[in-house]
């Protein structure tokens, strides 16, 4: 196959797995750390009411679905790609990074939420995912 050809499917298919698992964790959050009593957590209206309820231990699933998302992602990526996998398992990160940074300015978590994620769910692991990518030689 055409290594270009190869790259690009490598992103896409890193994109739509870590985007699979980001939703996957964020679906089943609920039934592991259940959201505070009456909070409707299934339209952005109803986390904007309930964000002021909401205590760190809730913030605990999402940070783990942006990272774990943006890791299996980029490790796609980079296993699928014929070269360039640091660059293309960051291009993973920065494509999650983009709508982090889009859901900083949609929901009003806290600062301290948004710090942290945004600093070490995406790009690090972008690097880990690349990183265990380079390890394994699949052609």
């Amino acid at each position: 196959m055409n290594p270009l050809l190869r790259n690009i499917l490598g992103v896409i298919a890193g994109i739509i797995v870590g985007s699979f698992v980001n939703m996957s964790i964020i679906m089943t959050s609920g039934s592991i750390i259940p959201p505070p009593e009456g909070a409707d957590m299934t339209t952005t209206e109803g986390i904007i009411q309930a964000m002021p309820l909401l205590t760190p231990k809730h913030f605990i699933m999402p940070f783990l679905a942006h990272a774990l998302g943006t890791l299996v992602g980029a490790l796609v990526t980079g296993l699928i790609a014929v070269g360039h996998k640091m660059k293309l398992a960051f291009a993973i990160g920065f494509f999650f990074l983009a709508g982090g940074i889009a859901n900083v300015f949609m929901l009003p978590a806290p600062m301290w939420f948004n710090v942290v994620d945004l600093v070490f769910a995406y790009l690090p692991m972008a690097w880990i995912g690349g990183k265990l990518s380079l390890k394994r030689n699949v052609v």
